[in-house]
Formats: C-alpha cells, sequence, structure tokens
C-alpha cells in the first residue's frame, strides 16, 4: 500500500461485507417462503423480504464502489485522499441511512416503488452522503495525476449520483412513472455500472498483468464508448408494454440486442491481458474474481439478458421467471464478481499481509458461481413452463405456480449452496490462519 490514506477504504469493505452477507441470508428467507408460503407471513410479509433483499444488494454494491475508489484513486493520481476522515463521516452516515431505510420497511415505512422504497428523508441522506463522497474524490483527482481509469471511474460516479435524483419524482401516470423509473435503475445497471465495471477491471488488469497502461487504456476506452452507445438507448426494450409510443419497440429491439457487446468485449479485454502480460501474479485469487467477473456478466448480462430482450418474446415473458433468472446471473456475474475482484486484491495490501487463504477464496468463488448458475437454469426452465402455460395456453396464475414448485424447491436448494460458498468466501477475506496472524505479528517490530 503506498498511501496510508488508502485504510479507509477498509471500512467500505468491511461494511459491504456485511451487507453482502445480509443480502444472501434474506434471498434464502424469500426462497424459502417461495415453498413454504406462510413462513414469517405475519412476522416479516414477502414483499418486505424481497425488499431487504433487493435493496442490500444495492446498496453493498455502492458501498464496494466507494471502497474500490477510495482504494484505487491515491494510486492512479499518486496522491493522499483530500480527506480520510470526511470519508469515515460518510461511511457511517450511509450506514445509519441504511439501517434506518430497513427498520422502516419492517414497519411499513417506504414508498412501494420497487429499488426505490426509501423514504423522502433517506433519499435525501443518500444524496447527501454522494455528494461527501464527490466532494472528497473529486478534490483528489483534480490535485493528482489524471488517468483513463480514474477519469472514467470518477464520471461514472457522478452519473451514478446524478441519474438518482430522478428517484424523487414519483408522478401519478404509471407509465411516466416507469419511465423515470428505468432512468434510474437501467442507467445505472446497464449503463454508468458498466463504466464502473470497465475502470475497476482496468485498473485490476494494470496490477496483475504487468501490461502496458496505454494498451489497458486503449481498451478501456473501446469497453466505454461500447457501454454507452448500447445501453443508453438500450433503455427501451423496458418501454414495450407501458404505454409508450411504437417506436420504442424498434429502438429497443435494435440497441439492447447491441447491449451483448460490450460485455463480451470485456472478455476478451480480461483474458487477452492476462496472456499477454504472462505474470503469474501471486494473488491468483483476485486473478480468478477478475476473469470470472467478465465471463459471467457476459452471461448473465449478455446472453440471459438477450434471451428474452426481442418485443416479440418479451412479449410473452415479460415479468416470468425468465426475468429472475437474467437479474441473478447478471447481477452477480458484473458486479458482485467486480467487488469481490478488487476486495480480493486490496485487502492483502490494506491489511499489511500477503494473499492469505487463497485456496479457500479460490473453494468458494467455484461453489458460489457454480450454485448461481444452477439457480439460473432452474429460474429459465420455471420461467419457460410458466411463459407456456400461463401467456400461451391461458391458466390460471396460481394453477401455474403449482406446476413449476419443483423449480422452486431447487432454486432454495441452490440458494443455500450460494449461502455456504458466501461463508466461504467472507471467511477467506476477514479471517487469517493462525500462522499468517503469527508471521504478520513477527514482521511488524521489524518494519
Amino acid at each position: 500500500m503506498k498511501y496510508q490514506s488508502q485504510k479507509v477504504a477498509l471500512y467500505y469493505i468491511y461494511g459491504a461485507l456485511t451487507l453482502f452477507a445480509a443480502q444472501i441470508l434474506f434471498g434464502v428467507v424469500a426462497g424459502t417462503v417461495y415453498v413454504f408460503p406462510n413462513v414469517l407471513s405475519e412476522l416479516l410479509p414477502f414483499n418486505v423480504i424481497r425488499m431487504i433483499h433487493t435493496n442490500a444488494l444495492i446498496v453493498w454494491l455502492l458501498m464496494g464502489y466507494f471502497g474500490a475508489a477510495y482504494y484505487l484513486l491515491p494510486e492512479e493520481c499518486e496522491t493522499e485522499l483530500h480527506s480520510p476522515k470526511l470519508a469515515i463521516i460518510q461511511f457511517w452516515l450511509f450506514m445509519a441511512a441504511t439501517a434506518a431505510a430497513v427498520v422502516g420497511y419492517i414497519l411499513g415505512y417506504h414508498e412501494g416503488r420497487e429499488f426505490l422504497e426509501q423514504p423522502l428523508p433517506i433519499k435525501v441522506g443518500i444524496v447527501v452522503v454522494a455528494l461527501m463522497f464527490l466532494y472528497n474524490t473529486t478534490l483528489t483527482l483534480l490535485k493528482g495525476r489524471k488517468t483513463a481509469v480514474s477519469n472514467v471511474l470518477m464520471v461514472a460516479l457522478w452519473f451514478v449520483a446524478l441519474l438518482f435524483l430522478f428517484a424523487f419524482y414519483n408522478p401519478s401516470n404509471l407509465a411516466v412513472d416507469k419511465m423515470y423509473w428505468w432512468y434510474v435503475v437501467h442507467l445505472w445497471v446497464e449503463g454508468v455500472w458498466e463504466l464502473i465495471m470497465a475502470s475497476i477491471l482496468a485498473f485490476l488488469m494494470i496490477k496483475m498483468t504487468g501490461v502496458d497502461r496505454e494498451v489497458v487504456e486503449k481498451w478501456l476506452y473501446v469497453m466505454v464508448s461500447l457501454s454507452l452507445f448500447t445501453g443508453i438507448l438500450g433503455t427501451g426494450h423496458h418501454y414495450y408494454w407501458i404505454g409508450t409510443p411504437g417506436y420504442w419497440q424498434w429502438i429497443g429491439n435494435v440497441f439492447s440486442t447491441l447491449e451483448v457487446v460490450p460485455f463480451f468485449a470485456m472478455v476478451v479485454f480480461c483474458f487477452y491481458m492476462v496472456w499477454k502480460g504472462g505474470r503469474d501474479h501471486p494473488n491468483k485469487a483476485a486473478l480468478l474474481w477478475s476473469l470470472g467477473c467478465s465471463v459471467m456478466a457476459f452471461f448473465g448480462a449478455g446472453v440471459w439478458g438477450f434471451m428474452h430482450t426481442l418485443s416479440s418474446i418479451n412479449y410473452y415473458t415479460h415479468g416470468t421467471q425468465i426475468t429472475a433468472a437474467h437479474g441473478h446471473l447478471a447481477f452477480y456475474g458484473a458486479y458482485v464478481m467486480l467487488n469481490l475482484a478488487i476486495f480480493t486484491y486490496a485487502l492483502p495490501y490494506l491489511r499489511g499481509r500477503e494473499p492469505y487463504n487463497q485456496q479457500l477464496n479460490m473453494w468458494g468463488f467455484w461453489i458460489t458461481t457454480s450454485a448461481m448458475a444452477f439457480m439460473t437454469f432452474t429460474l429459465t426452465f420455471a420461467g419457460v413452463v410458466q411463459t407456456h402455460l400461463q401467456r400461451v395456453l391461458g391458466m390460471n396464475y396460481m394453477e401455474v405456480q403449482d406446476q413449476v414448485a419443483l423449480f422452486y424447491w431447487t432454486r432454495l436448494g441452490s440458494g443455500v449452496v450460494v449461502l455456504i460458498g458466501v461463508t466461504m468466501i467472507i471467511w477467506s477475506l476477514v479471517v487469517a490462519p493462525r500462522d499468517a496472524r503469527v508471521t504478520a505479528g513477527a514482521r511488524q517490530p521489524a518494519e
């Protein structure tokens, strides 16, 4: 670790891992309710369980991005953070807002808009947190070296904050509401978050492969261009059936089909950089997460997204378990694995140790990824059956749910395996083996 202010990233990494564990735990509870509908029905209704599950996902991913930025900006800018104290205050304010939101959900205090359920005071708190972060990181960027990695990352994070402002607008017309709702949700996950993904992967490739920065940055600009070109107008695939003009079907079909391209470019980029570098980096677990991120993002966001993005197909599949299959693998591949890649790379430096528990970490990678893939196939099969029975044959919704119950059982089983894998990953990142602790302690006086 070159700069002492990078240590503030530890707050965000540990906070993100805590919320990650909570997100997976509530996901397993939600899967349990699917097969035992009356479980917790009075104490904690399903809509609240799902709300906590999805919101915890968004918050811990954002917290991971903040931590990644606080870690890599000093190295990219070759200067200390503008204010480490402000970063720590920001963290605790963010955690307090998160806790308050969860309590509000349990008590029934929320706005009811999926992913944007936060009550107005919590939304204001999120904006304050974002402003503190942008002030701190922007001043750090301005006083130091400017690189493609730091510039792209900061542009993306600025747009994350700006696009969130649409969450404050809640029109009474449902079609208009959904248009603005997708300005936040789609333009985050299929727009500016892809820029965050590309910049962090570029940083990891520079550090772990030894390839010249100039080569990596050229690839970065290509991936950013492809992401923005396809992602912005790709929003149209959400406008097919919400009352918007018919031209959105053409726009949505064309540009959302092209959204596969930037994800494929990221696969080629990561594997080409590792092959070109020919460098055997000691942190094999971080390299595995980086490569795995590009591959699973391509399948989850690219291939599974394309499967039901054409309007003629989406007419039948919209809102079925196929959507859930795409959502689970896309979020896991593109953004969960991205955060785990940067955490796995940064923690040994932040804690002043050699990479440890790598075997456990990599076993966690394979177990979690395999279980998520199995869950995706399970939900896909459930969605195909649901589409045929409900949308083609016209069977009653609840009758169809009985027909796909077996798939919900297998989804629950894969969710339990995901929980086991995530436990292994978090343990490998946070808990050092006894010999590593002794060795690190023995080294400290000499240092």
